[in-house]
């Protein structure tokens, strides 16, 4: 994958009303599942929506959340979901959340590369979430992003330098 992807791909915050095509679907799903994850136990699930009342039902949670339009007007809606016991656990560090963090960016940088904008959302009601797509009680819904053509490419938004965020050797030398 080329650095261009990385310097390119933006949070997408408004989608056009064009379909996903299925194999476009089944190859950022594929991405996913391709990701590492902790001693190989790939601890995640993804719930795929694309009903308009289910994606409302959930939009509805994310309320006073700049992003619920989105999710409303992307025509698939991805849900991340996490069996914390399929993960690490080390010095009270739970890593199903790197684990879906990786595999999640795997998924949005494959969307970009195909066409497609995704956001990542994790400012969620894991509760009511997890009521509306029938989730068990010990998988947690960790965060979903909503996947389509975007409407509007937002401007790129700046990073930090190198030299603000490396150290070599030891902290206080860049």
């Amino acid at each position: 994958m080329a650095m261009k992807i990385f310097e390119e791909r933006r949070s997408i915050r408004r989608y056009g009303d064009r379909p996903v095509e299925d194999d476009k679907l089944q190859a950022v799903l594929e991405a996913a599942r391709l990701a590492p994850s902790w001693a190989n136990m790939q601890c995640w699930t993804y719930i795929v929506v694309r009903d308009p009342a289910v994606k409302e039902a959930v939009a509805a949670t994310l309320k006073n959340n700049p992003i619920q339009k989105a999710v409303l007007a992307a025509p698939v809606l991805i849900v991340a979901c996490a069996d914390s016991d399929k993960s690490g656990n080390v010095n009270g560090q739970p890593y199903y959340m790197l684990d879906i963090g990786i595999s999640m960016q795997q998924l949005m940088l494959e969307a970009w590369d195909l066409g497609l904008g995704t956001c990542w959302v994790g400012w969620i009601k894991e509760d009511d979430v997890r009521s509306i797509l029938g989730v068990p009680e010990d998988i947690r819904v960790v965060a979903l992003t909503p996947l389509g053509y975007p409407a509007v490419y937002p401007d790129f938004p700046g990073r930090k330098t190198l030299e603000e965020i490396v150290r070599y050797e030891r902290w206080g030398q860049g």
